[in-house]
Parts: C-alpha cells; sequence; structure tokens
C-alpha cells in the first residue's frame, strides 16, 4: 500500500513561480524544487490513487513515469504561437485499454496553482476511433446506453464537453435521438473548483477517487463502445 499523504504547499508556489517567470533560467534555478515538490510526490500520488481506480478500472495504468502517467512539463510550441517553454500544471493521466495512452479512455488529473480540475472519458478521438464512436452513438444498444449514461453523470453536477462541430457528419440521421453526440470529438465528464483543502493530506485520495467512481459511466460508456 502508498504511503501518500498529500501534496505539499510547495507544489503550488513552484507552479505560480513558474507562471510569472515562464524561462528556462527560472526552472533551471528551480530545478530542485520540480523535483521534490512536483515530480516525486506526484509519483506516489500516481500509485496511491491507481491502487484505488481498480476498483472502478480492473485494467488501469498507473505508471509513475514522465510520458506516462505524468505528462511533462515542457510545453510543444511547435504550432502554438504562445512560445512559453513549459506548462504551468501539473496533468496526470490514468488510462485503460491497450492501445496508445492518448488514445484510449480514462481519468485525468489537472492542478494548477489556483484550481483542480477533474475529467473521465476520452478528450479527442483519434482519427481512426471518430468513425466508430459516431456508429456506436447511433446503435441499437450503445446508443441508449450513452444516454443513460451521460443523463446519469449530469444530475450528479458533471459537465459534459468534447462538442466540436457545427454539422451532423454525412451519412448519419440528423434527428436521430442522439444525433448531438455526432457533434462531439472527444467526449468527457469534466468537475473543476478551486483547490480543496485535501490535497494537502491523504484525503485527497479519496476525494479524486469519489468524483471519478461517479463519472466513470463515460469511461465505462467508452470501453464498451469502443473497446
Amino acid at each position: 500500500m502508498s504511503s501518500f499523504n498529500g501534496f505539499p504547499k510547495e507544489l503550488l508556489r513552484f507552479f505560480d513561480g513558474l507562471r510569472k517567470n515562464n524561462t528556462k533560467e527560472w526552472l533551471q534555478e528551480h530545478k530542485k524544487d520540480y523535483e521534490t515538490h512536483v515530480k516525486e510526490p506526484s509519483e506516489e500520488f500516481v500509485i496511491a490513487l491507481g491502487e484505488k481506480l481498480r476498483a472502478i478500472a480492473p485494467k488501469v495504468h498507473a505508471i509513475p513515469k514522465i510520458n506516462q502517467s505524468l505528462f511533462r512539463l515542457n510545453r510543444d510550441t511547435r504550432f502554438s504561437k504562445d512560445k512559453s517553454p513549459y506548462k504551468t500544471n501539473l496533468g496526470i493521466w490514468f488510462w485503460e485499454g491497450d492501445r496508445k495512452r492518448m488514445e484510449c479512455p480514462g481519468f485525468y488529473f489537472h492542478l494548477d496553482s489556483k484550481n483542480l480540475m477533474l475529467g473521465a472519458g476520452l478528450h479527442i478521438f483519434p482519427k481512426e476511433l471518430l468513425g466508430p464512436y459516431r456508429d456506436a452513438v447511433v446503435d441499437k444498444r450503445h446508443g441508449p446506453e450513452l444516454k443513460k449514461a451521460v443523463n446519469r453523470v449530469s444530475k450528479l453536477g458533471y459537465t459534459m464537453v468534447g462538442k466540436h462541430y457545427k454539422r451532423i457528419p454525412a451519412g448519419y440521421d440528423d434527428i436521430h435521438k442522439n444525433a448531438e453526440f455526432l457533434l462531439y470529438n472527444g467526449l468527457a465528464a469534466m468537475y473543476q473548483n478551486e483547490i480543496p483543502d485535501e490535497l494537502f493530506s491523504h484525503n485527497i485520495i479519496e476525494f479524486v477517487f469519489s468524483h471519478f467512481k461517479k463519472m466513470s459511466p463515460m469511461h465505462k460508456w467508452l470501453r464498451a463502445a469502443l473497446g
């Protein structure tokens, strides 16, 4: 069992400082802070929450490494007008499935210096899954199950995200009961709020797990519909 006891408050100070001084020089000066207050506790968090998540996602991948469950700090600036070299948030991903990690549904933890955001689902469908997703939306079995999952999660106060297109794709009925979901290029439930006090104690594990469990119908529908 993990002995994770919460994130240190220095983590928030690190990201607040990085937001104000987003340079390679500043990060180099604070590299030890990143390792001690961000990376190491995040690795422990991945292990601890991964153990809990197996209750609702038995084959979940919780791998405490950069470019696995931990997102890298460096930004990809090749196609962005914003050339800031670093992300100013902590991103952690728990996924379930045999495809590449970002092509599988899962659970996302996002923390910056002021807010916590949690999500369950698949942020953007890879091209090869967009067609199967749309077919599942209108499928006689998966279609009604999608509606049930969305209603269940929405009634608990979570926001559905992923709506992207303005027109129903060719070949699909624009008056279908689930037509709205044909406009999505990803599908996820989301929670966002100010940072809870639980972040700084072992209680953050139960706090996050509780939200993920409530949002899990979206994860489970995607697993069933897309494999």
